[in-house]
């Protein structure tokens, strides 16, 4: 199935890799086709970079809903058949949406959402930004006035973050750890902390001293907090783990020809296909085309930069600059290949590789997404 196919028949199209490799990019170059072909395409990135909002005609990215112009398809010589528009996530927003969801009563929400160690959690802690990622994917496919959602994910040191997200979110709820504080505080209370066991009572009374009382009564409200929401939260959690495998989702992996690059990505396929997860295409960006050599001879080669060149540049003098910089490009180009190939070897058949070449500009504007498109899209 070619990725133009893949676009055309699925609700939602999840974009995967490690940071660096086009990621944010190759998600708004697919909007842009998806919208071009007739699609309402809602494109959900992380990325606030204004590089990408002005390339999607937008001032800056928000974590509003934002329509792409069509005026601006027109200008840059596009026919848009259907819609696009481009949001970035707000990671704790989208949390706090899910405590107030959740959360059994006014006073409780209130009390989850002004605690200190919350606020962290939902913001900073890590594993929140992939879990809200996959959250708001979960809300957004229910939305039935969208036909496509794209969904950028966040940039990880370790690309398998995002996969389990629901399951370490629900484990670290339910974690011993998180049950032992909820004994110690619903026992103690914030008076007095005879109440419970002696061993627990010198800890408690240790880590007070250390960070003050103040900080172990914030402890104490955030884990009594998340309990309140844990049949919530638990539940939620599992629905977005199903969602991630429901057969109108599908995942796009997106590295580079870098080495390393392509041994996460080879590892993060197999990953992908064990977790039961629609791996439907691997996209390779920056691969360098491999020029051919020169077919005429040296000194033919020097006579046509003569006439290429002003009279103030030697042409004999800079001819084997010349050479040099193409066969370092020649060599950079068969490594990408060799590269590319292995990873084609690794992943086999049931999977497509789409290579799209390195350009000589950064892709700034929607014509240019476009272009970028014109490659993930071409028939296989």
């Amino acid at each position: 199935m070619s990725l133009a196919e893949v676009l055309g028949s699925h609700r939602v199209v999840v974009t995967v890799g490690s940071g660096g490799v086009g990621k944010t990019t190759t998600a708004a170059a697919m909007a842009v086709h998806a919208a071009m072909e007739g699609r309402k395409v809602l494109c959900l990135t992380i990325d606030p970079a204004r590089r990408l909002a002005n390339s999607l005609g937008l001032d800056e990215m928000t974590t509003s809903e934002q329509d792409v112009p069509r005026a601006l398809f027109e200008s840059n010589g596009l026919k848009c058949k259907g819609s696009l528009s481009a949001m970035m996530l707000d990671t704790k927003r989208t949390f706090d949406d899910l405590v107030a969801k959740y959360a059994s009563d006014e006073e409780s929400r209130d009390r989850i959402l002004n605690n200190q160690i919350y606020q962290y959690v939902a913001s900073s802690l890590a594993g929140t930004q992939e879990y809200m990622a996959m959250e708001k994917l979960h809300e957004v496919r229910k939305d039935t006035h969208w036909d496509l959602v794209v969904l950028d994910t966040p940039p990880t040191a370790s690309a398998l973050d995002f996969l389990t997200a629901p399951e370490r979110l629900i484990d670290a709820i339910d974690s011993p750890a998180m049950r032992w504080f909820l004994q110690v505080f619903e026992g103690a209370g914030k008076e007095a902390f005879g109440l419970v066991g002696r061993g627990a009572t010198v800890l408690l009374k240790g880590i007070g001293k250390i960070t003050g009382l103040e900080f172990l009564e914030q402890v104490a409200e955030f884990v009594s907090g998340i309990n309140d929401l844990f049949g919530g939260f638990k539940e939620r959690a599992e629905q977005v783990s199903d969602a991630l495998r429901s057969p109108e989702v599908a995942f796009v992996l997106v590295t580079s020809p870098d080495p390393l690059a392509i041994g996460e990505a080879r590892f993060f396929s197999d990953k992908l296909q064990d977790a039961g997860m629609k791996r439907e295409a691997i996209i390779v960006n920056q691969v360098h085309s491999l020029i051919p050599e020169p077919s005429l001879p040296v000194e033919a080669q020097i006579a046509a930069l003569r006439e290429a060149l002003p009279n103030s540049i030697d042409a004999a003098d800079i001819h084997p600059r010349l050479e040099e910089a193409l066969s370092a490009e020649r060599r950079w180009a068969t490594a990408d290949r060799g590269q590319v190939d292995r990873l084609d070897e690794q992943v086999g058949s049931e999977t497509r590789i789409v290579e799209v070449p390195a350009f000589d500009q950064d892709v700034h504007d929607l014509a240019a997404l476009a272009r970028v498109a014109s490659f993930l899209t071409v028939a296989a």
